[in-house]
């Protein structure tokens, strides 16, 4: 078997999870609890699958300029096994242009796409070629098309972001997006406090630090191979949430006693930040369409111990027809 094929055909199993409608940080939970690997294997198959992931209009602008069939027309599977081999050639400047052709066909090789690793070997080879004769993709004459597709942002997004914004900073924008997020998480103030967590994340040999103007916000820095193996997980100490979301609820100014509405809530970052500020003192109504995205909010209310927020699944749209009650209520 090829050095690193066991870990790129786990970052393909997470494309194939994603695709059928699993969100990307549970696709990835439950593909590595198939296998061992260690700390090193996990931070490259995050990269790698989550690059696809992020990267997946300009993928398949290359699948377009590598192949005689068009990325629309590509089986799914090869589509998304393809992107793995991409990736690896066009954003991973440290992976072997070797490695990565041979570790992406013997995966086709050992699956049920074995039919088509010529087809895979080839496309990949045509883009090392491509590349070393500069022979790039055609650029797009039009802004909105060419950040689109390289920096694998909606088009009506990048149409919007060019009339509030101006082309340059849309630009701007758009590769920010692109940019590999820390791991941030937010400390439950109702059972726990960042100087107190962060002396038993120390104690753990897990190394983190505060998130500047963040009360309650850490980052962590040592990279974990499942973030529920973290201490006081299972005692509710804190929850997964980006910086910039972690923001939002103080900006609300929410007090003890208030009834709050929260429309599309789930899966509930910022629900459960808003029951800590109130100090689970008063009635927070989550709403959202998704029982899917409930059932998450739900596990993060029972683990994080909350009472103060009633769930309700409802299209915010159509709410008061569901609830009549709620008009002037909240």
């Amino acid at each position: 078997m090829t050095k690193g094929y066991l870990q790129r055909k786990a970052a393909w199993e997470v494309l194939l999870k994603v695709n059928s409608g699993i969100y990307s940080h549970l696709a990835l939970e439950k593909v590595l609890k198939n296998y061992k690997f260690n700390y090193l294997d996990i931070a490259f198959i995050t990269e790698l699958s989550f690059g696809c992931i992020r990267n997946r209009t300009f993928l398949d602008f290359w699948i377009d300029h590598t192949s005689r069939l068009p990325y629309q027309k590509q089986p799914p599977k090869l589509r998304w096994l393809l992107h793995i081999g991409l990736y690896q050639l066009l954003k991973m400047d440290r992976v072997p242009n070797s490695a990565s052709i041979s570790t992406t066909v013997e995966i086709a090789k050992q699956t049920n796409l074995r039919g088509l690793s010529g087809t895979v070997n080839a496309i990949l080879r045509n883009a090392i070629n491509k590349l070393k004769k500069k022979e790039l993709p055609i650029k797009p004459k039009n802004d909105l098309e060419r950040i689109a597709f390289y920096n694998s942002i909606p088009f009506w997004l990048v149409k919007e972001m060019i009339d509030w914004f101006g082309v340059q900073d849309a630009e701007n924008i758009a590769k920010a997006f692109n940019k590999k997020p820390s791991i941030d998480l937010r400390i439950n103030s109702l059972n726990n406090n960042t100087e107190n967590f962060l002396k038993i994340l120390k104690q753990n040999n897990i190394d983190a630090k505060p998130i500047k103007n963040l009360v309650n916000g850490i980052e962590l820095i040592t990279k974990p191979r499942s973030i529920k193996n973290l201490p006081c997980y299972e005692d509710g100490g804190w929850v997964v949430q980006d910086r910039s979301s972690q923001w939002v609820a103080p900006l609300l100014n929410p007090k003890e006693g208030e009834r709050i509405l929260d429309l599309c809530s789930a899966p509930g970052s910022k629900t459960t930040h808003i029951a800590e500020l109130i100090n689970d003192d008063g009635e927070i109504w989550a709403i959202d369409r998704s029982e899917i995205r409930l059932k998450i909010l739900r596990s993060n209310l029972n683990r994080l111990n909350i009472k103060s927020v009633k769930v309700l699944k409802a299209d915010a749209t159509k709410l008061l027809d569901k609830k009549p009650e709620f008009e002037h209520y909240f």
